[in-house]
């Protein structure tokens, strides 16, 4: 049995944590404060929520900078802990897979079970980063090995499995789009921002002024500050001539999966997170990145650039095996746990 603990912000550790345990061999139990999906494959046990009522009487969540999140006296943190502790006691399980908390990391830990935890980009050197990553087992990196984070230690790198960014929709072939059938008229090309729900750093009059400066576009919003959300944004993301994301793992993994060309605007996060992963795209060529929000004037130049570019080397960033690359590395190390 292995667990596997899903943040509740933004939608990217779920789609995640569902890639994973579809290819898991060992069954595969979920933790979280969000409701399980229809496709999960196993049990999950639902958490309280611990961020929830007046945040003026939380105190130092920090515990003198040694965590990320811990408020004093909660309810609901101490109803999530303690019914994670009560799952580990009763099921035994094998491995416990953070992704990503440094507290149930350290919790599952103490309780004498081993962990993996995913590993994030940015800068992770932080005591609360320090001790989960030096605690695991494990350091699953969506990310490839060619374009590794600069600055870890020696013995994170040396227990990293580097997986390659992986998303729900691998595997998936681009489907065929009316809008690049021919037509009597020249076609407009076709971008579509795809800001996901994670963040909101962006403003309409902002994307205003962006589509307003690109005549010869189409633009579609998902997500963002005025986009409607979708589901299922394979056909969209199919349909675009280029995408403009952010650097949210999740989001350039589905842009990766279907090998459409890019810009990409990292957006504001903690532990320069977005940063540092639009750094990594920059090196190795991937996508056109702009370090903030463009001026307007300066989009239809971006959107030729990176129409152009071509979204081949995207296979560089997702191989399409990444899922079952972690799965295989998860079963691994809950196999040599049993075995000691």
């Amino acid at each position: 049995m292995i667990g596997y603990y899903v943040h509740h912000q933004g939608n990217g550790h779920l789609h995640r944590a569902r890639s994973i345990a579809a290819h898991c061999p060992l069954p595969v139990t979920g933790l979280s404060s969000l409701p399980p999906p229809d496709d999960w494959p196993g049990p999950w046990v639902l958490l309280p929520r611990d961020d929830d009522g007046d945040r003026t009487a939380f105190g130092d969540v920090t515990a003198g900078g040694r965590l990320h999140w811990a408020p004093v006296l909660h309810a609901g943190l101490r109803g999530r802990m303690a019914r994670i502790a009560e799952w580990i006691a009763a099921t035994t399980p094998a491995l416990l897979v953070s992704d990503v908390s440094v507290e149930v990391a350290l919790l599952a830990r103490l309780l004498g079970t081993p962990t993996a935890v995913v590993a994030m980009r940015g800068e992770r050197t932080d005591p609360p980063h320090r001790t989960a990553y030096d605690l695991a087992e494990l350091l699953l990196a969506p990310w490839p090995s060619t374009l590794p984070e600069p600055g870890w230690p020696q013995h994170w790198r040396a227990k990293t499995v580097h997986t390659g960014a992986f998303s729900r929709f691998d595997g998936r072939a681009p489907s065929p789009s009316p809008s690049h059938e021919p037509t009597d008229g020249p076609r407009l090309r076709q971008v579509l921002l795809l800001m996901g729900s994670g963040g909101r750093d962006i403003s309409t009059t902002e994307v205003a002024a962006a589509r307003a400066a690109s005549p010869g576009w189409r633009w579609r919003t998902l997500g963002g500050p005025d986009g409607r959300w979708s589901t299922d944004p394979w056909p969209a993301l199919c349909e675009a001539d280029v995408v403009i994301t952010h650097a949210g793992q999740n989001a350039l993994a589905e842009c990766a999966a279907a090998r459409r060309p890019a810009v990409v605007v990292p957006q504001e996060r903690p532990f320069g997170e977005q940063a540092a992963t639009g750094r990594a795209l920059a090196r190795g060529r991937l996508a056109v990145v702009a370090a903030r929000w463009p001026q307007a004037h300066a989009w239809p130049s971006l959107l030729e650039q990176a129409r152009v570019h071509g979204g081949e080397r995207w296979s560089q960033w997702a191989p399409g095996d990444g899922a079952a690359r972690a799965a295989r590395a998860l079963a691994d190390v809950a196999y040599r746990g049993r075995a000691r």
